[in-house]
């Protein structure tokens, strides 16, 4: 399929899914672009009531993120211990930290907000252990309500079955890939919009094992359907 169809085909798609999800869809969350990475690093892999109790206990725990930095690593996984891979994660977010503040010389990302993606997206893909979901989602997220474009599994799975991406590209590359797809001039909202509408059609219907192909409102453009077991 050449680029041009495929930027026609997600329009559309983003067209049919926003009829039934209803958009445009409110920010589930209203975090300062800090605390959204903390958030972020623990949702990896990991239900969002999960991640949600762990990033509250942080909170809850520590006066500050300096606070989190200087505890005990032990500590900081004993108090996210309800996420997938604790014990990678409490260093994990310590050393992000660290190196936020080492290279922006404070504890801050607020300063994102005066430059454009591109820029603040290559700036926190720099620390090592953040990668292209995790630096979508602070921009898109948080406060900063900026147009960057995340792909969770859901999302990455159902652009696959649609045909939007290759089979054999990773969540990882398909970030610009499906980005690209989208009108250049959209806005933060439509852009999320986007994000959340592929993620809930996969978690409300096209599910990695037996999607609901019989009530898809994509059955008839997706080569998958019926396909799938």
């Amino acid at each position: 399929m050449s680029e041009t169809a495929l930027k026609e085909k997600a329009l559309l798609i983003h067209k049919r899914l926003c009829a039934v999800y209803g958009c445009p869809i409110p920010y589930f969350q209203d975090l300062d672009p800090l605390s959204e990475l903390v958030s972020s690093l623990l949702s990896h892999r990991t239900k969002n009531a999960d991640s949600g109790r762990a990033f509250r206990a942080l909170r809850e725990h520590y006066p500050d993120w300096q606070a989190l930095i200087d505890a005990q690593t032990e500590e900081v996984e004993g108090l996210i211990k309800g996420v997938r891979w604790p014990e990678l994660k409490a260093p994990r977010i310590q050393a992000i930290l660290r190196a936020v503040k080492a290279t922006h010389g404070s504890l801050t990302l607020n300063f994102l907000e005066g430059v454009g993606v591109d820029e603040a997206r290559n700036w926190l893909e720099a620390i090592p252990g953040v990668g292209p979901k995790t630096s979508a989602a602070v921009l898109s997220f948080s406060t900063l309500r900026m147009p960057a474009l995340p792909v969770d599994s859901h999302h990455h799975r159902v652009a696959q079955r649609l045909g939007l991406i290759g089979p054999k590209v990773d969540v990882g590359p398909s970030h610009a890939i499906l980005r690209a797809q989208l009108p250049s001039d959209w806005d933060a909202q439509k852009i999320y919009d986007n994000h959340e509408i592929l993620m809930l059609h996969g978690q409300k219907v096209c599910f990695f094992r037996k999607p609901a192909c019989h009530r898809c409102t994509l059955a008839d453009i997706c080569p998958s359907a019926f396909k799938v077991n």
